[in-house]
């Protein structure tokens, strides 16, 4: 099966770039002599009015030839010269060359829009959470409504993000729907820079929020509040308050909130450890079903919750002592910095260095930030404060390529997962899935062109450089993955040969673009000869490329190669 994935994924590619040439050259009235895909035997045959259409027994290559003086043995024709290729305006031979890796460029806008079309559903524009420290902090809430950015309706939040993205760090209004009463915001977009594979940095604006609703995740930090006697737990999901159904923790502070001081009744989901789970090859969890009587302390007589959000969850923790278990600790490793500070599972982290983070992914940030120091952190138990001091894991490694990677990671975990989401449909699909096809393939050509030049400058090794067997691998388990994968691989190696035919090379597209601009700097053709040995320097270049490939292939395979023989010779 991985053979058919990996004829059909090259003689796609081929077809998809020969065409390009053949097509133009027909419009420019060039003759076309053969259309092949494919090298060697022929296994199909097929003759046309001028041109021979074949398809070769070997799917890696394929070649479009077309009437030319300089590669005719026998006269050609008075009636025929003009169309010829040489008998062609630079332009059009420009044209007729370029279409081909154009086509493998452009190919891939169609392929990724064929996958997007498949979003059919997207994020409500919610505000589900709101990052400390970020423009959006105190302007905008949780359960907040985004229906216009600068007068421009959305109705999701991918919507919200991209048209955020393109503020060039100016103010933008959002129109906003909070507790039903319609609201206007000014944010100022923040430009933030991430540093990506092959050092490439990304630009991108954001305000801070983001769509996902924390789960009604319980954190209990001390055992004499109102959720201890109840026999609660840290990390308990709570599922329903006196049987009114609960999926968000905001979902849950609200109802809590209406509350006076009555009792009422919990359904809970409480996970609970599962010993050498599978004998002790992962770390597993059931969900144990439980009920707790909750009585929260009486409200003052005539006093009502607070409007804002905040101040009501601040309210509940006062009155039930139920909070976010975002700050809680979920697991620690054993033997890791954190561990020998002191730090276990169900601790709350109260400080960092001095700070009192609110989100567990802004401490992670700031840990980053400062990721070679020694840092202070303190947390509770119980209640009772405790403190301890633990550096980040520095962890280095070279991936199959001998590209260098290192980084410094927390290795404890918290434990917030969203709230099931509440999906709208995708009101623009054929529009949204293009600007999707055009984005992501521009994002392609930028990486691969950039792994080319760091290729070329030795920042990436050139045993990074892959071949055949490589490609048979991707189409096989691509292949295997489904359809949406098998064509994304399509896709991005679709780019590659596009942008590898654009190289400079002579035999390639790229050689005959360049012999046609110093052709345009002289005023002339370069003399047959001076082609013909750059064309065998071209080839020796190629073949040595391939043959590096290849090397390559190998090694990374050499392994699984002699595991295979082996077996064959028993």
């Amino acid at each position: 099966m991985d053979l058919l994935y990996f004829v059909l994924l090259v003689s796609s590619l081929i077809f998809i770039h020969e065409s390009g040439h053949f097509a133009f050259a027909k419009i420019f009235g060039v003759k076309v002599l053969t259309f092949s895909i494919g090298f060697g035997p022929k296994v199909i045959r097929i003759r046309g009015k001028e041109t021979e259409y074949c398809v070769g027994l070997l799917p890696f290559g394929g070649f479009v030839r077309m009437l030319e003086e300089s590669k005719r043995t026998e006269p050609i024709l008075p009636e025929e010269r003009r169309r010829t290729f040489e008998a062609q305006a630079l332009w059009k031979r420009v044209t007729i060359v370029l279409a081909g890796p154009a086509m493998n460029l452009l190919f891939p806008i169609a392929l990724y829009t064929s996958v997007f079309l498949e979003d059919q559903q997207f994020l409500p524009p919610t505000v589900g959470s709101v990052v400390p420290g970020k423009p959006a902090d105190g302007k905008l809430k949780p359960g907040d409504r985004i229906v216009a950015i600068d007068g421009d309706e959305v109705s999701s939040f991918p919507e919200v993000e991209r048209m955020i993205g393109r503020q060039a760090e100016k103010p933008v209004t959002l129109s906003v729907l909070r507790d039903g009463k319609p609201l206007d915001v000014s944010v100022v977009p923040a430009d933030e820079s991430e540093v990506g594979e092959l050092d490439i940095v990304e630009h991108k604006r954001r305000i801070g929020i983001d769509s996902r609703f924390a789960a009604s995740i319980i954190g209990v930090a001390r055992p004499d509040s109102p959720a201890g006697h109840a026999g609660l737990q840290t990390f308990d999901r709570v599922t329903a308050v006196s049987g009114r159904r609960i999926e968000r923790f905001v979902e849950l502070v609200d109802a809590l909130a209406e509350n006076r001081g009555d009792q009422v009744v919990l359904s809970y989901l409480r996970p609970v450890n599962v010993p050498r789970a599978l004998g002790g090859l992962c770390e597993l969890a059931v969900l144990e079903v439980g009920v707790a009587e909750l009585t929260p302390t009486p409200r003052a007589p005539g006093s009502a919750p607070p409007a804002d959000a905040e101040a009501r969850a601040a309210e509940v923790i006062d009155r039930t002592g139920i909070e976010s278990a975002d700050m809680y600790v979920a697991f620690v490793p054993e033997a890791s910095s954190e561990w020998r500070a002191g730090l276990r599972r169900g601790d709350r982290i109260t400080m960092l260095d001095g700070t009192s983070p609110r989100l567990w992914r802004t401490m992670e940030d700031g840990l980053v930030a400062g990721a070679d120091k020694m840092h202070e952190l303190q947390w509770t138990r119980d209640g009772i404060p405790m403190r301890g001091f633990f550096q980040l894991r520095k962890e280095q490694w070279d991936d199959e390529f001998g590209q260098h990677y290192e980084r410094y990671v927390f290795r404890t975990d918290g434990w917030v997962p969203s709230a099931p989401d509440r999906l709208v449909p995708n009101p623009h699909r054929v529009l949204y899935a293009l600007r999707r096809g055009v984005e992501e393939t521009g994002s392609v050509i930028k990486f691969i062109s950039v792994g080319m030049l760091r290729l070329v400058e030795g920042r990436v090794p050139l045993s990074s450089v892959s071949g055949p067997i490589t490609m048979y691998d991707i189409a096989g388990q691509a292949g295997a993955r489904g359809a949406a994968y098998f064509v994304w691989a399509i896709a991005v190696l679709s780019v590659n040969l596009g942008l590898i035919n654009l190289l400079p090379i002579p035999v390639l597209d790229g050689g005959h673009l360049l012999f046609f601009l110093i052709e345009a700097a002289r005023r002339r053709p370069l003399p047959l000869r001076a082609r013909e040995l750059a064309s065998l320097a071209g080839m020796i270049v190629l073949v040595a490329l391939m043959l590096v490939a290849f090397k390559n292939d190998v090694e990374r395979r050499w392994d699984v190669i002699v595991t295979q023989v082996r077996e064959l010779m028993s």
